[in-house]
């Protein structure tokens, strides 16, 4: 009788057993967040009003990993339209409690409830006038005790295996706090613009506040030729004036087409005599325009949406007051 072959079980590699484990943290923690909005209640609703209704500021506080959560939402609600700042805790018991007056709203982050220095400084707060919402994963706990309004963060499990390390209870308040911040955001109205006035540095302030006016050329650096003019004039104005484009304009100074490296091939290919020919005989009428005052990522925008490399600028009467392409906008920092 033959023997029945050995059965060889393959160890997973390395590789493999760390994709698995930050397959199962992210798993959990994803499932910890999606619980979160199937438990959204009026008590939400209510921690919106008072964030609304708030005259002074939204105090955000907390301490250990949820303190680094509360210090994230702070500068969240700050730069989405409600006025916000972080105490710590334990400063807070040494001074800092005089940052909180009666006109403010406190959002107090623990999940146990319970940290001690966290519940020692809310009574006081209270007792100054400010109202209290309490974001902790226990309902019965001091700090939800204490509230005006308790948000229940709480997780089925941690994706720590020891179940020790914060890991999806601080994602949980992380996702709900900025819920709320999104939310106030929109009952606000708060706009692009709005948003721009508290992100004036880096790549996101040159996106939000670079306009079109601040990156077109603009006087003998845009290239025109009259309607009428001939195809050998256009393609001096294209090269002299390197954007690859030229405008052609009416006796008003307004954009009638606009002749371009495209249009060119174009003609080439059909025969067109370069030495005859006009340039309303080969350019593309009612060419795509853009006003100075329009944020210059709409001008890319309109470009990658139209599939060109430049656009004319013109004022508010329909005249030409500049052109751009794709290279300006890249040297702004706008791209």
């Amino acid at each position: 009788m033959q023997a029945a072959p050995n059965l060889v079980s393959i160890a997973p590699t390395p590789v493999d057993a760390a994709i698995a484990r930050g397959r199962r943290v992210l798993e959990i923690e994803s499932r910890a967040v999606a619980r979160l909005a199937t438990r959204l209640d009026a008590s939400f609703a209510a921690a919106l009003e008072l964030i609304l209704g708030c005259r002074g500021r939204l105090v955000v506080s907390g301490i250990g990993k949820s303190g680094h959560v509360a210090g994230k939402l702070a500068a969240t609600f700050a730069s989405t339209g409600t006025p916000a700042f972080f105490v710590h805790p334990a400063e807070a018991g040494h001074g800092d409690l005089g940052m909180i007056t009666a006109d403010d709203v406190m959002l107090a982050l623990s999940y146990s409830g319970e940290s001690s220095e966290l519940v020692s400084i809310v009574p006081l707060a209270k007792r100054r006038g400010a109202r209290l919402i309490a974001m902790t994963g226990r309902p019965t706990s001091a700090l939800a005790r204490l509230a005006d309004v308790h948000l229940d963060a709480s997780v089925e499990e941690e994706a720590c295996p020891l179940g020790l390390a914060p890991t999806a209870s601080t994602t949980a308040a992380l996702a709900l706090g900025d819920a709320l911040a999104v939310a106030a955001l929109e009952a606000r109205g708060f706009s692009a613009d709005d948003f721009a006035q508290s992100h004036p540095g880096g790549s996101l302030g040159r996106r939000l506040l670079t306009h079109v006016r601040d990156v077109m050329r603009t006087g003998d650096a845009i290239p025109r030729v009259a309607r009428g003019a001939a195809l050998t004039d256009a393609l001096f104005e294209v090269t002299g004036k390197g954007l690859g484009m030229t405008a052609v304009v009416d006796t008003d100074d307004r954009p009638v087409g606009v002749f371009t490296d495209g249009d060119l091939r174009r003609a080439l290919a059909r025969g067109v005599d370069l030495r005859t020919a006009r340039v309303d005989d080969v350019m593309t009428p009612a060419p795509q325009t853009l006003g100075a005052e329009r944020l210059a990522v709409e001008a890319v925008e309109a470009m990658e949406r139209r599939r060109i490399n430049g656009l004319l600028v013109t004022d508010p009467d329909g005249r030409l007051a500049g052109a751009l392409n794709m290279h300006d906008l890249f040297t702004a920092g706008v791209l």
